[in-house]
């Protein structure tokens, strides 16, 4: 049985809340694994995240930022990215994710998110130059890749709720890894990121999620599934 920590701040109101567990069932029974989906609300975040998030099999950050702990969010990223703990962002723990490793790797000690500090001087997350709000795109996928080997191909179509991403400014600090670009929209903005050296680590602004509302098994949330069983195969 593997257990899914869902970290974010669940409402019904919002679709991807509800995609989730739609687009985990399918995945795990497409895979034939047992699943146990837990919603950790971020006010339960403790200081000691890491023994709270040891249980879990896979940490999974949803949509729905601005989230009422951001640094407990942070702090069990962090967790998952330095445990080996597999990782799914989306959306906003798509953005999350790029600030918990620029504070941590890149050394920004600043590292601010435009949503949450509109007056920062050069935030790492910053309003995208076209919002994409209830919005689908065209993206493609770099070879070789965890994305590219999930989805079988090099280009898909992917929906969106989102208003904040990377700013270009900082982009630049994906060229070198270990934390590469592995989604791009056609015309070449940054929408999905994953860290060399990891079991899974992948993060995505767009919601793959909502792939389950059509019928399909969104095929990153199979891809995470399948790495935490691994990971839980390895260590039994």
């Amino acid at each position: 049985m593997l257990s899914i920590a869902l970290i974010g701040d669940f409402d019904e109101a919002i679709t991807a809340h509800c995609a989730i567990p739609r687009a985990l069932s399918r995945a795990a029974q497409d895979l034939g694994i047992n699943i146990a989906p837990h919603w950790l609300h971020t006010s339960q975040l403790r200081p000691n995240v890491a023994a709270q998030l040891a249980g879990y099999s896979a940490i999974w950050c949803i949509p729905g930022s601005p989230y009422v702990n951001t640094a407990g969010v942070l702090t069990a990223i962090r967790y998952a990215r330095t445990s080996g703990r597999p990782f799914l962002g989306t959306c906003g723990g798509f953005q999350h994710a790029l600030l918990e490793y620029a504070s941590g790797v890149w050394g920004l000690p600043d590292a601010a998110h435009a949503e949450l500090d509109p007056g920062a001087r050069d935030p790492v997350i910053a309003p995208l130059e076209c919002g994409l709000v209830e919005a689908s795109e065209t993206l493609e996928l770099v070879p070789g890749s965890r994305l590219a080997k999930a989805y079988g191909c090099h280009s898909i179509v992917e929906d969106y709720h989102c208003r904040y991403g990377l700013s270009p400014r900082h982009a630049g600090r994906l060229n070198g890894g270990p934390l590469r670009v592995s989604a791009r929209s056609s015309a070449g903005a940054l929408r999905a990121v994953e860290l060399d050296d990891h079991p899974f680590f992948v993060a995505t602004l767009f919601q793959p999620e909502r792939a389950a509302f059509a019928g399909r098994t969104p095929p990153v949330v199979a891809a995470f599934l399948s790495a935490a069983a691994s990971v839980v195969t390895r260590a039994a």
